[in-house]
């Protein structure tokens, strides 16, 4: 049976895969293991529940809130907010833990159940397989006066922007911005954040009806944004995801800067300052060979983690790092907050630009990205690329002919029945080659 926990909490589709049957159950099951875990010892729990504006939040909101409040857990409702928020106010506030229901930057049919722990940082994967494993099962439910109570809270935006506004360190002043919300949980937020810091503010993708998040707007499609910014000829443009814990750019001329290079500026600025960890940006192995290059132009160590910002977050915490990432745009800036945060990360872009008195063209040019080739092979064994001897020196040979101006990454996919095949190299029409090169011998090694 595969695990119900994916990389990033439990993810389907609303009212099939994932219902409110099942927010229900996991609120109960996820109520009674932090209690065995002895998250509640000596107090009454509470949690904080947040979602992004897709229609289907509504009920699984209302599900995930009752199902805790019958397990005896008074329940914060937040509202519409980022998950980033979400797990910020669960540390600020002292929470035993928090709730976030979203799918990200997914097509509004899809929705998701992501649990945060006491602090603000993600459930660890040992607790959730204990949830999974305690789902329907026949607990004696509190009664009385030991039933969970709800209470709305409305101004916890307020204090998530605030905390946003402190961080930053430079004011936006004169900077003109253009802001996509992706019709998601930042379509307010982001505007006043922005406009509060000092930015002229022109924002789009930010008029979400419960059925439009991520429709034609935000990170997936950032055609909206550069023809919005070159339109307005803005300073530059940021785009969220629908429940904003990543964010995309683009420059003046219309050019995306993508998370490596996002990733890139904040460490060059970092590093200057004094305020980069060990002089170490922490990125997964599918981080561009050209952010690695330029950081070690600039004395920055990179060190490279498995696909996913959760394992990012683990090498961060275990070795004291304050930023890291993914080139999709999850920027974590740990010290600041606990998650990938889209706004936070946006701010921090912009005050770069304030402060440097640089286009974010010209910051971004400091990281040149090699052209990468992506092939996902299907119908094979994935379990077998790494041991496939006829597969491993293949790969071998690939990267002794692009040396050190190339690379390549050969890995089974975490989430699809796949072998996924990346190159690296000088050139989009040298990559192509040894990518479908590479993902012929797997085909033919290990076809099912």
């Amino acid at each position: 049976m595969a695990r119900l926990f994916g990389t990033d909490g439990v993810r389907g589709t609303a009212n099939r895969e994932i219902t409110a049957q099942l927010a229900l159950d996991l609120s109960v099951a996820a109520a009674r293991v932090l209690a065995e875990h002895g998250a509640f010892e000596g107090h009454r729990p509470r949690a904080l529940v947040g979602r992004d504006p897709r229609a289907s939040g509504e009920f699984l909101s209302a599900a995930m809130m009752a199902g805790l409040a019958s397990a005896g857990v008074d329940v914060s409702d937040v509202g519409v907010l980022p998950t980033p928020a979400v797990a910020y106010l669960t540390s600020a506030t002292g929470a035993d833990f928090g709730v976030m229901i979203s799918a990200s930057h997914n097509a509004m049919p899809d929705n998701g159940i992501k649990f945060f722990a006491r602090g603000g940082h993600k459930l660890p994967d040992d607790v959730e397989d204990e949830i999974e494993e305690h789902l329907g099962a026949d607990y004696e439910l509190p009664v009385g006066a030991d039933v969970g109570r709800i209470t709305r809270y409305d101004d916890e935006a307020e204090r998530y922007m605030a905390h946003l506004l402190i961080s930053l360190p430079h004011r936006l002043d004169r900077l003109h911005v253009v802001v996509d919300a992706a019709h998601g949980a930042a379509s307010e937020v982001g505007r006043q954040v922005f406009w509060r810091a000092g930015a002229k503010v022109t924002l789009i993708g930010a008029t979400p009806d419960g059925l439009n998040i991520n429709d034609g707007y935000g990170s997936t499609h950032l055609d909206t944004l550069q023809a919005a910014v070159l339109e307005n000829g803005a300073d530059l443009g940021v785009a969220f995801d629908g429940d904003a814990d990543r964010c995309l750019a683009v420059d003046h001329t219309g050019a995306i800067v993508d998370g490596d290079q996002i990733m890139g500026v904040l460490a060059i600025a970092m590093k200057a300052s004094g305020r980069l960890e060990r002089d170490t940006l922490v990125a997964t192995v599918m981080s561009n060979l050209g952010l690695i290059q330029a950081m070690e132009r600039h004395g920055i160590s990179v060190q490279q983690t498995a696909v996913g910002d959760r394992y990012v977050l683990d090498a961060m915490r275990r070795y004291g790092y304050n930023l890291g990432g993914e080139q999709s745009g999850h920027v974590i800036l740990l010290g600041i907050g606990t998650t990938g945060d889209g706004v936070l990360t946006g701010l921090h872009l912009a005050a770069q630009v304030a402060q440097t008195r640089r286009s974010l063209a010209d910051l971004a040019s400091e990281i040149v990205r090699l052209p990468q080739v992506l092939i996902n092979v299907k119908d094979v064994d994935k379990d077998a690329v790494d041991s496939d001897e006829g597969v491993q020196a293949e790969v071998a040979a690939v990267q002794g002919e692009l040396g050190g101006s190339g690379r390549v990454l050969l890995r089974k996919s975490g989430t699809e029945p796949v072998v996924r095949v990346m190159i690296e190299a000088g050139t989009a029409e040298l990559a192509q080659l040894q990518a479908e090169r590479l993902a012929t011998v797997v085909t033919d090694r290990l076809a099912l």
